[in-house]
């Protein structure tokens, strides 16, 4: 017996259900693509026995159906192609303009997403449904503003406790540019002198992996390793070979040693309203091999404060694919510092910068000597050349640094080391910014004597009050918990006044950034001694 249109496609409607429910995304998608088919071939055939405006109502339903679909399943390019074809059968029609506009904000692109909603809004939504599209006009609208100014406060979710959802932030990018380096490599350049705590970019990861894994030297350790790196780089994969965008962007980043001379990218290009035409690709299939290697070379480990503050277990581990951030270069004198909120990272200055000058990241700890970042440096596969490891490197006294080193690192003797120092930069006439990077290199030292009541009694005014010590640090290396942490125990003390609170307040900002106001900062102090012992 031959079935009609009608039956076909209430059959297969009938087994859309059952997907749904089972939220089986890749399967209700193959479905609803034959479903669509289908109806597509009905309207160009005569006699159906449909009419030719049910049909395309059916039709417009199927296409918003499939487009909420490769939204759950992060096919944003698909679901946008969805919405856009639904809405050029019905411009009014509520359910694909909500998804566009669902789908605009994921793609960061919320002037759009708000022109959808107030489209929407004029259709005359009623009930919840209203409700629905005035609160994502709301976020649309927050998010925008956001991107506009680098104007962003996680104070409410800090103040409590970080128990909350993440909070929403918007994609942005501040005074920056990528520019050709001294090395002739690529890296991240301030376009205006901006203040420590300054957001320079936030941007969402591609993809993130996360997992709580067992110690490194258990052989299951390795394994769970292993696992969690395949499932992260299917991922990767998935995204690239769904959007063409995100492949090219991808490509923009090194994957290595022998590639030659990499163009500089316009920084307009990793803007979510970047013109679509400039991400045409030869090819849409992934170049596996090409993206692993920007996977060795590019990935960022959610930094360690980051972990702490989402009450992560010591084995957490977190990495992900940040495209902007991929561009900062490693420095011992670093310029800026990440903190990972949700699967956004947000870039700020970590001390105050100058236009033109380059925004650098530590890649490992710099508050160690030369042989040590040395070290760390070639494991990373460089050459650390910069203005702290040159003046280092060529100093007449690198014999007597070697000595102190070698006593800072037995853990004995520690104001003994940190005295001496401060003798030996008088008699070396080491001064100003010298005088913070040398005591970054011994910071252990100065550190474990701070930690004491008793050596610092001991040492007296022969090394820096903390305050000097600390902000001598912080302007050579920019903040850090550590750094921030020797205040804040002499503030806990009761050792310090209203100039030393202004002073960690400073320093707040440059290890945290402005993201917050003062009674949020506060509590960030809070968890900084928690985090590194009090």
């Amino acid at each position: 017996m031959k079935v009609s249109i009608e039956e076909h496609l209430q059959q297969l409607r009938s087994k859309a259900t059952e997907l749904l429910l089972r939220e089986d995304w890749n399967e209700y998608i193959n479905l609803y693509s034959r479903f669509i088919s289908l109806c597509r071939s009905h309207l160009l055939a005569a006699g159906s026995g449909v009419t030719s405006d049910s049909l395309h109502k059916t039709l417009c339903l199927a296409l918003s159906n499939r487009a909420e679909a490769r939204f759950r399943s992060r096919d944003l390019p698909g679901a946008l192609e969805d919405c856009d074809d639904a809405l050029d059968l019905d411009p009014a029609h509520l359910k694909s303009l909500l998804c566009k506009a669902k789908v605009l904000l994921d793609l960061d692109r919320y002037s759009s997403a708000s022109e959808c909603l107030k489209l929407a809004l004029a259709s005359q939504p009623s009930g919840g449904a209203a409700d629905v599209v005035r609160g994502l006009l709301y976020r649309c609208r927050k998010l925008e503003a956001q991107s506009r100014t680098g104007g962003f406060d996680l104070s409410d979710w800090i103040l409590n406790g970080f128990s909350e959802k993440c909070p929403d932030l918007a994609e942005y990018i501040g005074p920056v540019e990528i520019r050709r380096t001294t090395k002739g490599g690529r890296g991240f350049f301030a376009t205006k002198n901006v203040e420590a705590g300054t957001p320079l970019v936030v941007t969402r990861a591609v993809v993130v992996g996360r997992g709580i894994l067992p110690e490194s030297g258990d052989r299951h350790g390795e394994s769970a390793r292993m696992v969690m790196w395949k499932d992260f780089v299917d991922k990767i994969l998935d995204v690239a070979e769904k959007c063409s965008r995100t492949l090219c962007l991808i490509y923009q980043l090194s994957a290595g040693t022998g590639q030659g001379e990499l163009d500089v990218p316009d920084i307009g290009l990793f803007k979510p309203e970047a013109a679509e035409e400039l991400f045409v690709l030869k090819s849409k299939k992934p170049d596996v091999g090409r993206i692993l290697k920007v996977l060795d070379v590019n990935c960022l480990r959610e930094e360690g404060f980051s972990a702490g503050i989402h009450g992560k277990d010591s084995n957490y581990i977190g990495v992900g694919l940040w495209i902007l951030p991929s561009f900062v270069n490693h420095s011992c004198s670093p310029s800026a510092r990440r903190l990972h909120v949700g699967d956004r990272v947000v870039v700020h200055a970590s001390r105050d910068v100058k236009a033109g000058e380059e925004i650098t990241f530590a890649y490992f700890d710099v508050l160690l000597p030369l042989d040590d970042r040395r070290a760390m440096a070639k494991g990373w596969g460089f050459e650390c050349n910069c203005e702290r490891c040159r003046l280092e490197s060529s100093v007449g006294f690198r014999q007597e640094m070697r000595e102190l080193e070698m006593v800072m690192k037995s853990g004995t003797n520690l104001d003994g080391v940190a005295v001496k120092l401060e003798e030996g930069m008088s008699r070396w006439t080491v001064k100003g910014k010298a005088k913070g990077f040398l005591r970054a290199s011994f910071w252990p030292a100065y550190s474990g004597v701070y930690e004491s009541e008793k050596l610092t009694r001991r040492c007296g005014r022969r090394i820096p009050a903390v305050s000097m010590a600390v902000q001598s640090v912080s302007e050579a290396v920019g903040g850090d918990e550590r750094i921030l942490r020797a205040l804040l125990r002499r503030l806990k003390r009761g050792g310090g006044d209203a100039m030393e609170m202004d002073k960690a307040m400073r320093l707040g900002r440059g290890t945290y950034g402005k993201i917050m106001k003062k009674a949020a900062m506060k509590a960030m102090f809070e968890v900084a001694l928690v985090h590194y012992g009090n």
